[in-house]
């Protein structure tokens, strides 16, 4: 073929990219082939040779770009244009009518207008346009930063690297002209996931090749977006629905759906709902129908349609108010239990835990389950050999439900109780009246290794698992969580698994962790009986972890919700040679504990409990409101308490109160009340 000149390849070149984004559209929006994927790949291949004859023709949103560049060491930040909010799970029909009813008293009955969409079990994933060309890919993050994944988003080929064109005859209905969409920044927001065959798929070949098999689809999903080989994620067969627009100028969810679709999206399905006879039947339909999607979907996502009574709704808390995940219900299977094995925790708790028969239930294989204690399994009347019912409702531990008895055999056996530790073999003990077990070493392996987990999480350390910890300890590189502060790149770097990279990675995230709030340090060092709630009190109150130390028993029940047993477990936690120890160590490795913030007077000595839901704020706003002027905030109702503020759907707190007499606060009561 003649050697096309400079003018003639750029003309050639645009002509493919055309091409090539007309029968990816035609492929992954609208599932229609007019040519072969050979054909496909033929157009692609050609627009490669080209660009590499003429490397400055090649172009951001080009189709070769989708994957290439050397793996990155670490992942950027970026901040959200808008915080990517959570959704409040509803699970009931009255829950729903129940919101709907909030809806209409407080927006009016234009907000009786819905649009639904299948809640896709996947990443969501923040992409951002400038004049309709991918400019960035960010995750979650925590609502309001995410993590720069852009090359690797690059790679989904269900994503647009450019805005499909549209005139402005295309756009008339919506009232928007083809100007708004292709000049400017505009946010889409979408879900990456794998779908169902490709998953299966995937996992074949990686048993045929005896690697790794993949549990569920939604973590390898998301382990593919976050690997740091961009070509690795290019090696998974992710897909991309979107469910968001930007708002520029249309005024329902429904258009903004059709215009995604327009541009070149496929999108999450769904449909308009009138009314909420409507969205029940749409509810029940898609629950019928949920084995025949293609991927994975654990509820319905229903939304206000239009855009204005979305944004007058407002937020409550990180929760706008205009929609709901109306989830799917828990899913439940029979099983076989195999065995029980008895499990560690940081406080010496035994915790009993089934090895069951693996079974996949709500888009996870389960192959364990809690059974709490010793009294649960009494309880239940479970045995090893037992069929089961195991139940699974969202990201909670999977547990048994019910023993099948009527399916015994006769040979099932006994679960037995231990005797000793099951780690070290030392004596448990078990205190009149309680139902735990417990080990008596405070040195017990498992115990340690629970205890610096649970630190690196109360000091927002991500980047530490089981695993790695138990490897750490084992290699002697770790004894106590001040350990983790002394951590070098040196001591990790040659450890399988680890390399240069990743040593860095944990050691530089650990080195940014060394300060750390009062309250959030008194839950690092794992207090017997002592949770988050009365880490607050004991911060609020003493103001530092000196006068804790030298509380008497007597000033620490004179804090609102400390009683005698959390008062003694206290007083000898830092009694002890270990803690005195663990104390020294974290002042060693340099950690900086701030005093907890001078709270307001206006409710000092008042103690409050929170029920019910909320219109104006979340429940945890409305309790910081409260220890910012200085109240105390209880998780129980009893005679101490002064005030009980109560929403919606308040249960067993109000009826508590109203018997014993105590104070109840309506919403609007409370806001006045805050000032």
């Amino acid at each position: 073929m003649k050697e096309l000149s400079k003018q003639q390849a750029k003309e050639r070149i645009n002509k493919l990219k055309k091409v090539i984004n007309h029968h990816r559209y035609l492929y992954h929006v609208l599932d229609k082939h007019e040519i072969s994927d050979a054909a496909h790949d033929s157009l692609k291949h050609e627009l490669y040779q080209l660009e590499q004859k003429h490397p400055d023709l090649i172009t951001a949103d080009s189709p070769t770009q989708r994957v290439g560049g050397e793996p990155l060491s670490k992942y950027t930040k970026i901040t959200h244009r808008a915080p990517m909010l959570s959704m409040e799970d509803i699970f009931t029909q009255d829950e729903f009518d129940s919101w709907v009813d909030r809806l209409v008293k407080i927006g009016g009955h234009n907000v009786e207008d819905f649009y639904l969409m299948t809640k896709i079990d996947g990443l969501a994933i923040s992409l951002i346009y400038v004049d309709g060309v991918l400019k960035t890919g960010s995750t979650r993050g925590d609502g309001k930063i995410g993590e720069d994944v852009t090359r690797n988003i690059k790679t989904i080929e269900a994503i647009p690297l450019r805005l499909r064109e549209l005139s402005d005859a295309e756009l008339k209905k919506f009232g928007i002209k083809s100007s708004d969409l292709l000049k400017g920044t505009i946010e889409v927001r979408g879900e990456v996931f794998m779908g169902k065959k490709d998953f299966e798929k995937m996992n074949a070949i990686q048993k045929k090749l005896g690697k790794k098999i993949f549990a569920n689809p939604r973590n390898v999903s998301a382990g593919s977006v976050r690997q740091l080989d961009p070509k690795i994620t290019a090696s998974r067969p992710l897909s991309f629905r979107a469910w968001h627009l930007d708002d520029i100028g249309q005024e329902t969810q429904k258009a903004s759906m059709e215009i995604l679709n327009l541009l070149g999206f496929k999108t999450a399905e769904g449909v308009h709902a009138r009314n909420k006879i409507e969205v029940r039947q749409y509810f029940n339909a898609t629950n019928a129908k949920r084995d025949k999607i293609d991927y994975w979907i654990d509820g319905v996502v229903v939304r206000v349609n239009s855009h204005k009574a979305f944004r007058e709704l407002g937020v409550v808390g990180k929760t706008p108010r205009g929609l709901v995940a109306w989830k799917f219900a828990p899913e439940e299977a029979t099983t076989r239990v195999e065995s029980v094995e008895w499990f560690v925790g940081r406080t010496g708790k035994l915790t009993p835990v089934a090895n069951v028969s693996s079974k996949f239930i709500a888009g996870t294989t389960v192959t364990h389950a809690t059974l709490h204690n010793a009294d649960e399994i009494k309880r239940l009347g479970v045995k090893i050999g037992d069929t089961v019912i195991l139940t699974k409702a969202g990201d909670i531990i999977p547990k048994i439900t019910k023993v099948l008895v009527e399916l015994r055999t006769g040979k099932e056996i006994l679960i037995s109780i231990p005797k000793k530790c099951p780690v070290c073999e030392s004596n448990l003990v078990q205190k009149d009246g309680a139902v735990d077990i417990v080990c008596k070493n405070k040195g017990c392996f498992s115990m340690e290794r629970e205890r610096i987990l649970h630190a690196a999480r109360a000091f927002g350390i991500d980047g530490l698992g089981g695993k790695t910890v138990e490897r750490f300890i084992n290699e002697g590189i770790l004894n106590s969580p001040p350990d983790l502060f002394k951590l070098k790149i040196d001591e990790i770097k040659d450890l399988e698994g680890f390399g240069n990279v990743s040593a860095e990675k944990l050691v530089g995230e650990i080195g940014t962790k060394k300060e750390i709030d009062l309250s959030a340090f008194i839950v690092a060092l794992s207090i017997p009986n002592v949770g988050v709630q009365t880490a607050l009190d004991l911060a609020d109150n003493l103001g530092s972890i000196e006068n804790i130390e030298k509380a008497s028993i007597e000033k620490l029940q004179n804090i609102q919700d400390v009683g005698e047993t959390v008062a003694r477990s206290v007083i000898d936690f830092f009694a002890s040679e270990r803690t005195q120890k663990l104390l020294n160590e974290y002042q060693e490795a340099g950690i900086q504990i701030k005093a907890p913030k001078k709270r307001g007077t206006k409710f000092a000595g008042k103690t409050f409990v929170v029920t019910g839901t909320l219109e104006s704020m979340g429940r945890e706003d409305a309790k910081e409101k409260i220890r910012v002027l200085g109240g105390d905030v209880s998780g129980s109702v009893s005679k101490k308490t002064d005030f009980v503020v109560v929403g919606e759907n308040a249960g067993s707190k109000l009826e508590k109160a109203t018997k014993l007499g105590v104070r109840t606060l309506s919403e609007k009561q409370f806001i006045d009340m805050l000032g």
